[in-house]
This record gives C-alpha cells, structure tokens and sequence, in this order.
C-alpha cells in the first residue's frame, strides 16, 4: 500500500506544481540542535525564536555524526512539556531549496538521526510577526532504535565526554550549542543544557590528571 508523504513533502510537491510565476509560498525549518550553526542547506532567510510546549533533552543517541555503534554519543531532542519553551533557529527555503533542503534533511536527520517530522508554531525573537510562523521541526521520538533517554547531568556529561562521530566531537556539539544559546538568547536559562556543559567542564580536569603519565 502507498503511503502518503509527510506534511513537508506534500508541501513541497504543492510548491513544485504551482505556476512558474506565481509566487511561492516559502517553507520554515526549525533548528534546535547542531541546525542553528550549521544547517548545510541553502535558505532564504533565518530567524531566532521560540517554540512552546516542548523542552530540549539530551536523550537522543548518535551512532553517526557524534559517536559510533560502539560509543553512540549523545544529542538532543523534544520532549513535550506544556510549560516549556525551547529557542533555536528557523530557516526560510523557498522554490527550489525546499525540495533540496528536505532531501539533504531526510538523510541528515531521519534515515542517519532517527527523527520524524512535526509541523509547530514559531514564534521570532524580533517580534515582527503578528502571528507565529508554521514551522516544520524534527523530532526523536523513544520508538526509534537509537533512543537512549533520560540520565542524570553528569552521566550525559560523561558519556559526551568520550564520544565521536563523522561530524565531530561530542564535546564541540555541547558547547556549540550552549554558545548559540549565550550570545543568541542571552535572556533564556536553559537548565538541562548549562547543567551538562557544567557537569563535563567538572569532569574535564580529572580526566585529565588520569590520562598524564
């Protein structure tokens, strides 16, 4: 039986069947993990914001960007939380970087990551918008094979500490994203996020003292 294509794609197969000169409505992806530095996709424009009702966890395994089979490391996700926020990065793609961002996006994060895609509003920092800005988003949900789930700061902290993948360390992902959250939303106090960046920052030292001869 035939299945039909995610929101995403049926928008995108929507954008390719409209009359060459009409205008094209545009596509929003948002960010919250390693997409708000490096989204390796072309885009039109690219907001700072918020969305509501989902927290960011480091509970998703990574047997490939930032660990292997044998040591996945440890990347973030959302979890539904009615009272949270989460800020990232939403990026405008329309015409012909729709259909590019979404397949290049479709290996990335789905066939490499696990994750699926849900449609959620997003609300820009700059407060131009009257309205929130419909925005596609991936999700690691705990049915996917590389899960890992809730740990404690240090644990999380330890286990990035040794982790390395295709795309990096698991320590560049960390700071990369307590950084972006530093200069970005400088106003936000993401918790879960500052608590492993400290915890691992307390590991480092005593890592090091082990491994000097």
């Amino acid at each position: 039986m035939k299945r039909d294509p995610p929101p995403a794609e049926r928008q995108a197969q929507e954008e390719e069947e409209e009359d060459a000169g009409e205008q094209k409505t545009p596509l929003w992806i948002f960010g919250y993990g390693s997409l708000v530095w490096r989204p390796d996709f072309e885009f039109s424009s690219r907001k700072v914001g918020f969305i509501r009702g989902y927290s960011r966890r480091f509970w998703q395994g990574d047997t490939f960007h930032r660990g292997n089979e044998k040591m996945p490391g440890r990347v973030v996700t959302l979890q539904e939380d009615y009272d949270a926020c989460t800020w990232g990065v939403a990026y405008e793609v329309r015409g012909e970087q729709i259909a590019a961002s979404l397949q290049y996006l479709n290996m990335r994060e789905a066939v490499l990551g696990g994750y699926d895609t849900k449609l959620v509003k997003f609300h820009p920092q700059d407060k131009e918008a009257d309205e929130p800005i419909l925005a596609l988003v991936y999700i690691a949900t705990p049915q996917n094979p590389t899960y890992l789930g809730p740990a404690s700061e240090e644990d999380i902290a330890a286990q990035i500490i040794v982790s390395s993948g295709r795309s990096g360390h698991n320590i560049e992902y960390l700071l990369r994203l307590a950084d972006f959250m530093r200069y970005f939303c400088p106003q936000v106090e993401d918790e879960h996020l500052f608590s492993i960046e400290e915890a691992l920052v307390s590991i480092l030292p005593c890592l090091c003292q082990v491994e000097e001869p």
